[in-house]
């Protein structure tokens, strides 16, 4: 996996996760400060991996993962959020989403979810 879009409204967290993808090796990294600007970034084929923040200006995270998976069904969409409420996981879920990383999260847990969702 290379090329990833990571939406966030917020610098510092986008700072953090560009720290942690850099930190397993990914250097392709497109950023989106909300939700309408990742909407309107992805395409399908220009992203191997979208990592999006659940509460942002614009569109949430779950308007982002629907929106792409509109456009393509395939692709790991990763929710980075603080949210661990069961009614809005099932609600990502039932949307599409591939898998979740909780804040605060290390760099190692995020390549753990990168190889998970890695295209053998």
């Amino acid at each position: 996996m290379t090329r990833v879009l990571v939406a966030d409204d917020s610098s510092t967290m986008r700072k953090i996760i560009l720290r942690s993808l850099n930190a397993v090796g990914i250097k392709d990294i497109t950023e989106a400060g909300d939700g309408n600007e990742a909407v309107n970034l992805f395409a399908p084929g220009k992203f191997d991996l979208v990592l999006t923040d659940w509460n942002m200006p614009g569109k949430t995270g779950l308007e982002v993962l629907k929106a792409i998976r509109e456009q393509d069904k395939a692709i790991p969409v990763i929710m980075v959020t603080t949210e661990a409420e069961k009614s809005r996981v099932l609600e990502a879920i039932q949307a599409g989403v591939s898998d979740y990383l909780v804040k605060p999260f290390t760099a190692d847990a995020l390549r753990e979810k990168l190889e998970k969702h890695e295209k053998k």
